[in-house]
């Protein structure tokens, strides 16, 4: 895994534990990176409550029981997209911070007309923040890993407090 991932999971880990507050993630095109950083510092299970890759409708049905209607008129990488899954893996998990990424990965873009290297990344919890991610690449793996890193960060920048 990426070092920088691995730093920023390590970060949060101890951080999330110091403050005995719980995680749950539901990315798409970072593919499980969000979590596999998280879930790699020991004692993980303090923190992190669980997640998914809600990659496609179906997966974001299952995984989130969340249905066509709940997200109609909404592009699937978009701001308030990535809030409702934010919002909505903390409500199913009952954990104090959500986290979520929806985006095109790569080499292209998706069927939704954003380009290879675009994303949004979100947060819910006590503070909501969500945040478009322009990488401007082709590069699928590079695009996976700054994607992750975004939306750790972002929960970095909102738990240092």
């Amino acid at each position: 895994m990426n070092p920088e991932l691995l730093a920023l999971g390590e970060t949060l880990g101890e951080r999330l534990k110091t403050r005995k507050e719980t995680v749950a993630v539901a990315e798409s095109s970072s593919g499980g990176l969000i979590s596999a950083a998280l879930l790699s510092v020991a004692g993980a299970s303090a923190y992190y409550l669980g997640g998914g890759v809600v990659y496609t409708g179906k997966a974001r049905m299952s995984l989130l029981d969340l249905p066509r209607e709940a997200v109609a008129g909404m592009r699937s990488a978009s701001e308030p997209y990535a809030l409702l899954l934010a919002r909505t893996v903390r409500e199913r998990f009952g954990t104090t911070w959500g986290i979520s990424e929806t985006g095109a990965a790569g080499p292209t873009g998706n069927g939704y007309g954003d380009a290879a290297g675009h994303t949004v990344v979100a947060i819910s919890g006590p503070v909501e923040f969500a945040v478009v991610i322009e990488t401007a690449s082709p590069d699928r793996v590079a695009n996976m890993d700054a994607f992750a890193a975004a939306a750790l960060e972002l929960l970095v920048r909102a738990t240092a407090a």
